[in-house]
């Protein structure tokens, strides 16, 4: 069986890379947002032309990258949304309710700075995990049953 798994949310560090290169000789297959944030904030307007107000020049980004992520959770057996700590994602939030809302198996990953603040999004979760090694042996757990040696 191969799992899908779709990493959503912060996008400023290398925690999917963690994930992907930890997960690797497992059976599993990964999505994730663009990450290139340059290329994220103006695809709207790269694709549709320019905007002269920033609020439309975002607006127009946020709804073409929205495209590719309700794709991308939608096609996912397994979503995992990341909190930075630099940075407030609220996509992040928003990827989180959608696949809850679909019934996707959910494991949220941030620090422990943000368990208050992110307790109703936690609570959505079936995991809530601290480290990307941590959602590895999720993953690993999951497809083989074994445990961390």
């Amino acid at each position: 069986m191969t799992l899908k798994v779709y990493l959503a949310g912060e996008i400023h560090t290398d925690w999917r890379e963690q994930i992907v290169d930890g997960a690797s000789g497992l059976d599993v297959s990964f999505d994730s947002p663009v990450t290139d944030h340059d290329a994220s904030d103006d695809c709207g307007v790269a694709i549709l032309g320019a905007e002269e107000n920033k609020y439309w020049h975002d607006h127009k980004g946020a709804m073409v990258n929205a495209i590719r992520t309700r794709k991308g959770i939608t096609d996912a057996d397994v979503v995992v949304v990341r909190f930075g700590e630099k940075y407030k994602q609220w996509n992040a939030a928003f990827d989180a309710g959608y696949a809850s809302a679909l019934g996707k198996s959910l494991i949220v990953l941030h620090g422990p700075e943000h368990a208050h603040p992110l307790k109703e999004v936690d609570a959505a979760a079936l995991a809530v995990a601290e480290e990307p090694r941590q959602v590895v042996e999720i993953l690993r757990y999951v497809l083989t049953g074994k445990l961390p040696v």
